[in-house]
This record gives C-alpha cells, structure tokens and sequence, in this order.
C-alpha cells in the first residue's frame, strides 16, 4: 500500500464524516421518522443507524454504538422494529438524506461534476475496507450503493465513518476508556460534544459524568480544572494514533493523491453544508 503523509487519512475523515451526520440533525429526518411512526428523538437515532444490523436487540446497540447508557437504549430497542422494521426504516432514512443533501447543498452542487468525482473517490477508498470484527460497517456494506452521486458519495461517507468508528472502540479500550470517560476526555480536548449535549442525548446523568471525571482524575489524566494533563492529552493522542493505524487501509488503497483530492472536495462541501446550517449551535466544543 502507498504511504501516506501523516495524518491524511484523519484529515479526510474529518471532510467526510460531519457530511453524513448532518441527517441526525435534521428536521427532514424526524418528518420521515414520524411518518413511518417513529417520533422520539432517541429512537430514531438508533434505528436509522442499527437498522442494517437488522432488528437486533438493545445490548447490540448499547455495545456498537458504545457511548449511550445502556438503560435509555433499551428504552427504544427492540420496541422500535414493532413500529417499523428496518427496511421501511433505511428506506425512510434514505428520503432524509436526499432531502437534507438538497436543501443544504443546492441543486447546483448536488448535479455537479465534483459530487461525481467525489462519489467515485470516496467509493474507491471504501474498496479497501476491512470487515472483520467491524459490525457497524459490515452492515452497512451489504446495502446497496445507491445511484444518485449525491447519495453514493453519503453512502460511501457513512461507510468510511463506520469503519473508522468501528476501529476507534477498539482504541478505546486498548486505553482502558469507558463509554462514560470516552466522552469526558473527548469533550476536554474541545473537539467533542459539551457536557450538555452528551448528558441530553446519550442518556448518562450528571453523577455518571462527574464520576467519570472523578476517575480520569485518579489516573492523572484531567487535572482540578478539567482540563486534559499532559498525560490524558497523550493518552486522547494515542487513541487517535491508533485509530488511524487501523483505518489505514482505504486511505492508502485511495493513495496520496486521490486522499488529497477527496479531502479537497469533501472540505467544500462540508463548507456548504456549515453554511446552511448543517448542525445546531452549542453542540460541540468544552461547555
């Protein structure tokens, strides 16, 4: 496989993914949701995202999406698939993203000769995707890729963004992280969701949180302030340096170039989709 520069493949992950989650946040997808009988905000998330594992039960959702309480999962799954088994789920979930994709990006870049290139960039990279032990991704590649480029280029995003999460548990435990400490020491490196934002959507209450602060603070990892150490600051590295090691292959499969490139075009769309209001205020960052 062709090397890389450091950090490429990261830096095009970091393109693709929020382009997929925009549908989570989207008012087009709780519309779709509802209409197949589906409206709480909780359970949509988890059927649209486990429903090509099929009407698996909660502790395969508590345990692949690994940082949602368990408690609030099992609040959802599987009373959802007695609503809507997950057939009629994706294809609800593929009629949110064609109209979360429209009316962020436009006809214009959704018709034009970059959305092709970068479906056909994003696609080739996925080609060199490993499957064992990654059921997230699996599943979703046994979906079929959809015609539209807009669609296959999400598509392709979500299967990139799958794989990349499925190694990231990994890293997760090699640090010794719990789902709870995940989210805490993500959120102080201010790349991740606020307190806020977790508590509310992963279900975890504030004793959970700041028992996990407690804890990283015994490992020498969050200091009084809760703010990283420089050991939790190379530990939090460390999981992204190995979560890149084992995401290497569709990076390098792509090679040098063509990662260049999608990252290229991935950032501009991205760009677009910020700009119409993709993702909701407050979300993301230390507060």
């Amino acid at each position: 496989m062709e090397s890389l520069p450091e950090r490429a493949g990261r830096r095009c992950h970091h393109m693709l993914n929020p382009l997929h989650s925009t549908h989570y946040f989207s008012p087009d997808l709780g519309r779709e949701l509802a209409g197949i009988g589906i409206d709480d905000a909780s359970a949509a998330y988890f059927a649209v995202r486990a429903a090509a594992m099929g009407p698996v039960g909660a502790g395969v959702v508590a345990a692949t999406f690994f940082n949602f309480d368990p408690a609030l999962v099992a609040r959802h799954v599987p009373t959802v698939w007695t609503v809507a088994e997950p057939k009629t789920v994706l294809a609800a979930r593929t009629r949110a993203v064609d109209a979360t994709l429209r009316r962020l990006l436009g006809d214009e870049l959704i018709a034009s000769p970059e959305m092709a290139e970068a479906a056909k960039l994003a696609l080739r990279a996925t080609e060199a995707c490993a499957g064992a032990a990654r059921p997230l991704y699996t599943a979703h590649a046994d979906l079929p890729v959809p015609d539209a480029p807009h669609l296959a280029y999400w598509h392709a995003a979500t299967l990139l963004r799958e794989h990349r999460g499925d190694g990231h548990l990994a890293a997760l435990l090699d640090a010794e992280l719990d789902p709870v400490e995940a989210l805490v020491s993500h959120t102080a490196t201010g790349r991740g969701m606020t307190p806020k934002w977790a508590l509310g959507s992963r279900g975890w209450s504030r004793a959970d949180w700041d028992a996990a602060v407690g804890r990283l603070r015994e490992r020498g990892l969050l200091d009084a302030d809760g703010e990283l150490t420089r050991e939790g600051a190379a530990m939090r590295e460390g999981v992204e340096a190995r979560t890149d090691r084992l995401d290497h292959a569709p990076y390098a499969h792509l090679g040098a170039a063509g990662v260049e490139r999608l990252t290229e075009l991935a950032g501009g769309i991205l760009k677009t989709a910020m700009a119409a209001g993709a993702f909701p205020g407050g979300a993301f960052g230390k507060n």
